[in-house]
């Protein structure tokens, strides 16, 4: 994997990177469905990364839906419909849809929003209002995870004993 430019400076934690570059791998094809992924062995290497680096970046995708697994077996890429496309069920998370139009990191090919953003349901809503406001319940949802966690962090914090 290479390193970020030194203009731009990315600060996101090393499994987000490794999740990227696999993520791309399979919007792309390079790891088709029902094909298993790496081995946690295999992450390691090509990404120099520590074991927990290496399934942090899987759970990703596992969390996205990209993957899954099976316990003793390995994890694989799961079933896109016919049309090549990710199915409905997919959304990236905030931080990958703010920054996909930036650098190497776009999960689309071209710029802007991915073929058909102007198609239009029933209610008149483009896919482009849709991805919008996925992307604004994304980021409410990520603070709130952050904040659960924060809270998870302290009750835990409070039942250690005192030495």
């Amino acid at each position: 994997m290479s390193p970020a430019p030194e203009s731009k400076q990315d600060r996101r934690p090393p499994y987000q990177h490794a999740a990227d570059e696999l993520r791309r791998d399979i919007l792309q094809g390079r790891i088709k469905p029902g094909e298993q992924m790496p081995s946690i062995r295999e992450l390691q290497e090509r990404f120099g990364v520590a074991n927990m680096t290496a399934r942090s970046a899987l759970n990703v995708l596992r969390d996205e839906g990209l993957i899954y697994t099976i316990h003793g077996r390995g994890s694989f890429v799961a079933d896109h419909n016919a049309g090549g496309e990710l199915s409905a069920n997919y959304t990236a998370p905030a931080w990958y849809l703010a920054n996909k139009n930036e650098g190497s990191d776009q999960a689309w090919q071209g710029e802007g929003e991915p073929d058909g953003a102007e198609t239009v349901d029933a209610a008149g809503t483009t896919l482009a209002e849709v991805l919008a406001a996925l992307r604004d319940e994304i980021r409410v949802l990520s603070a709130d995870h952050q904040e659960l966690r924060r809270e998870v962090e302290e009750l835990k914090a409070a039942q250690q004993p005192k030495l």
